[in-house]
């Protein structure tokens, strides 16, 4: 057990971005959302190509960087709750 966040990411512009904002994401080539556990275990990933199909190699790229983003919300969550 422990703690579970989300977040978006995407390929815009040919640059993987992570936490998209609502301009980023209308734009985006490849759209993800990616829930995870703090420890890395996937929970949930939806990603969708809006245009061309996205590659291998792109999906794991999304994919570390989401883990990046989840682990600064975490311990983000964290030092919330200890204050």
């Amino acid at each position: 057990k422990g703690m579970v966040a989300a977040v978006s990411v995407g390929i815009v512009n040919g640059e993987a971005v992570c936490d998209l904002e609502y301009v980023e994401d209308s734009a985006a080539e490849t759209d993800m959302n990616v829930v995870m556990t703090e420890d890395g275990r996937i929970i949930e990933v939806q990603g969708t190509a809006e245009g061309e199909p996205f590659t291998h190699e792109e999906l794991l790229i999304l994919l570390a960087l989401a883990r990046g983003g989840i682990e600064s919300i975490v311990a983000t969550q964290k030092a919330a709750l200890a204050n």
